[in-house]
């Protein structure tokens, strides 16, 4: 009770009641980075490749061909990625590379202040996010957004705007693919034909808008080498060090086999996942909502062979949101896969973490997915036997 009460009035502060330092300290970390990484001559090679997923549509230039003149590696986003990048890509790098990854938080930061949740409570989910934010801004990921397309695909199912949640869903699906579990999300909508219909519309529009600056002949080919892109890129990452860092990728490389296959695990997986969905009359109580949520953060990055160190920057929003709704006093369990989740998948893969532990332990077996998975098992337990009135959720208490 004490310890209960201790808490309690450490979340009072004034500092848990006011989101702009976060919302400050977000900006000035990627505007660090943009421009040290531009003025030391450093710009991440993978702003390069965003950068040129536009002016190869404007060229017509193959989108996944490498160019080794401008930039190592090959793109991985659909055309519609272009039309995205085209403001930045028209600035100088260090502008378009600095406002990039401050519109990459900004997103995510906005996104997680539309959960139905207290103020206290959306902080407590952007400070136990700020390092996998840190570590994904450094490698200038898109994760970072993916993460806030997810959570808006709910918030705005949860506030009866089906039309912008399927927005959220078909961007998400038409830049990376990640965006399609938004879906998850269908039973809670209230306005499910409006939901399936508005869908269709916004991937119609998406898969159409690159050509309204390039041709529609060679975009509609983008799209078929897009879909071979990714296939020869799945069947390259069982194997790679820092690729499928995954529940997937444990497996793999803990017991040395990379040949069987995934199908029987991920197929496990999908029931575990769909099980709580059986629980229909829990489906418009905040906290079972926000518990699905959560499980389809960390599920995204556990269960795909494309997951890599900066990617948990989507579990570790489903982690955080998971924590924070959870009963007080926290039970051990709880404050032990929040420490555990913090230290290795977060912290895991920086500066902060001892590095030859990370390079010679965590990394060669991607023990990095290990808390994150013992957390969505914990999550599916407590969706399927756990009474939505022990969390907290109403954001009026």
């Amino acid at each position: 009770m004490q310890t209960g009460m201790k808490l309690k009035a450490f979340y009072n502060k004034p500092f848990f009641k006011d989101g702009r330092f976060i919302l400050y300290l977000w900006i000035a970390i990627s505007v660090f980075m943009g421009i040290f990484n531009s003025l030391t001559g450093r710009l991440h090679n993978n702003y390069k490749i965003y950068k040129y997923v536009f002016l190869n549509i404007i060229e017509q230039f193959p989108l996944y061909q490498h160019r080794p003149q401008f930039f190592d590696d090959v793109n991985h986003y659909g055309p519609v990625f272009g039309v995205i990048m085209a403001p930045f890509a028209l600035m100088p790098d260090l502008i378009g590379a600095t406002l990039w990854l401050v519109f990459l938080a900004m997103v995510l930061y906005f996104a997680v202040k539309e959960l139905p949740l207290k103020p206290w409570q959306h902080l407590a989910i952007l400070l136990i996010c700020t390092n996998s934010m840190i570590i994904a801004q450094t490698n200038v990921q898109f994760n970072t957004a993916t993460a806030a397309l997810i959570i808006l695909s709910y918030a705005f199912i949860r506030k009866e705007k089906d039309c912008w949640a399927a927005f959220m869903i078909m961007l998400g699906t038409f830049v990376k693919l990640y965006g399609i579990v938004g879906f998850a999300f269908f039973f809670f909508s209230k306005h499910k034909p409006k939901l399936i219909l508005c869908s269709i519309i916004w991937g119609v529009v998406f898969f159409v808008l690159p050509m309204i600056i390039s041709s529609p002949g060679f975009i509609a080919g983008q799209y078929k080498d897009w879909f071979n892109e990714l296939v020869i890129k799945n069947q390259g990452n069982g194997s790679a060090l820092q690729q499928n860092v995954s529940f997937l990728g444990m497996i793999h490389k803990s017991t040395g086999n990379f040949e069987f296959s995934n199908l029987p695990t991920l197929l496990g997986a999908l029931l575990l996942f769909a099980l709580p969905y059986l629980r229909i009359r829990e489906y418009r109580q905040d906290s079972f909502q926000l518990l699905t949520l959560a499980s389809v953060l960390i599920f995204t990055v556990l269960f795909s062979t494309g997951s890599e160190p900066n990617t948990y920057i989507i579990a570790l929003t489903g982690v955080a949101i998971w924590f924070v709704i959870q009963p007080r006093p926290y039970s051990g369990w709880s404050l032990f896969l929040i420490i555990f989740g913090i230290v290795i998948s977060s912290f895991g893969p920086s500066d902060l973490f001892p590095g030859s532990l990370y390079r010679q332990v965590i990394r060669p077996y991607a023990l990095q997915a290990l808390p994150c998975t013992l957390i969505w098992l914990t999550i599916v337990y407590e969706m399927l036997f756990k009474k939505s009135d022990i969390y907290l959720t109403n954001p009026q208490k």
